[in-house]
């Protein structure tokens, strides 16, 4: 074992101490996998581990397949980025700006309505007191939250992160190939990659080896997410995954794959500026410095969930850590990163 082959390990184990993590970290450089190790309880109640094997909720992870599903569709002259909302889908959204295009869409800069904006709204279990989540199953489902409501902004005029606009694309991914979003998923994504443990599954059907999610609460009680998110996944967010099976999409996606290498380089290409060093792609974060790509991530949080998943080209590095409690995974992935730059400075 190399000496950064130990750094790693202690970073990781005195973090996962630090922050009393729950989950997995998945560390591959290269060719090898230099780090796969996992902590905590998928569940508490049997005391049941987490195991490296074991899949676990991602959030908003999954945009990544979101934005790859469009761009199969644009790929095949079905759609394209450029065409309006209003000529690509039949649903009515009497407010909207009708220059809203899927480029809008699948880079937050829509301007349409958000059913969560996680700017002005800090508890995501707010939104199932009117809407019981459990009545949340298909992705039309999510339309009332939203499709009423007013413009924020002119499309194009900014970035600013929207889960609605991810549920429209999920709707035009359901037009215009004839399946539900989940299905198209499936066979489109997660089988060409073979990610063969992961999929979209139901909070009351979850099957063997899945992690439950967990909410703790400052006086040390704890609950489940049961009630706390939609009782299944979609466009937006809501896969449970292995961190191998996120390794092999990551794979999959830069050797083309999933798509061409022109429509792989169209959603990685950094189509709006975020803040200083950072954008957006389609469906995925890049930090960037002047003509280098330092990193590709996504990253994914709901109460019991966090998530964070990267690419370092430069290093050839893939790093993915998956929590099912709602924080700890951008801990573990800041205390990977310092000792890989200090590798780098040393």
């Amino acid at each position: 074992m190399s000496k950064i082959d130990i750094n790693i390990m202690e970073s990781i184990e005195k973090a996962i101490e630090n922050v009393e993590f729950s989950g997995i970290a998945f560390v591959k450089e290269g060719t090898e996998v230099i780090y796969e190790g996992a902590a905590g309880f998928a569940d508490r109640t049997e005391a049941r581990l987490n195991r490296v094997n074991t899949r676990f909720g991602i959030a908003s992870g999954c945009k990544l397949f979101t934005a790859i599903a469009i761009c199969q569709l644009a790929e095949k002259g079905i759609i394209s980025f450029n065409m309006r909302l209003k000529d690509c889908l039949d649903t009515e959204f009497p407010y909207f700006n009708e220059t809203v295009t899927i480029h809008h869409l699948l880079t937050h800069t829509s301007g349409i309505p958000d059913y969560f904006d996680e700017d002005v709204m800090d508890d995501f279990e707010e939104i199932w007191k009117n809407t019981p989540m459990y009545l949340v199953r298909k992705t039309a489902d999510f339309l009332p939250l939203f499709q009423n409501g007013i413009m924020k902004f002119s499309p194009g005029e900014k970035f600013h992160y929207n889960n609605a606009a991810f549920i429209v694309l999920g709707l035009i991914v359901e037009k215009h190939s004839g399946l539900s979003f989940t299905d198209y998923v499936g066979t489109n994504i997660f089988e060409p990659c073979k990610m063969n443990d992961s999929g979209y599954f139901s909070l009351d059907q979850l099957p063997k080896n899945t992690a439950n999610g967990y909410i703790d609460n400052e006086d040390g009680a704890w609950k489940t997410n049961a009630y706390s998110i939609p009782i299944i996944g979609g466009p937006d967010g809501g896969a449970y995954i292995t961190a191998n099976d996120i390794n092999k999409l990551w794979e999959a996606l830069f050797s083309n794959v999933l798509l061409s290498k022109k429509y792989t380089d169209i959603l990685l290409r950094p189509h709006v500026q975020v803040k200083d060093g950072v954008y957006y792609g389609y469906g995925v974060w890049m930090n960037k410095k002047e003509n280098n790509f330092l990193k590709y991530h996504i990253m994914g949080y709901d109460p019991g969930v966090s998530f964070h998943s990267a690419v370092y080209p430069e290093r050839d590095l893939k790093v993915t850590i998956a929590s099912n409690k709602s924080s700890g995974a951008f801990q573990i992935m800041k205390a990977i990163e310092d000792t890989f730059e200090q590798k780098k400075l040393g």
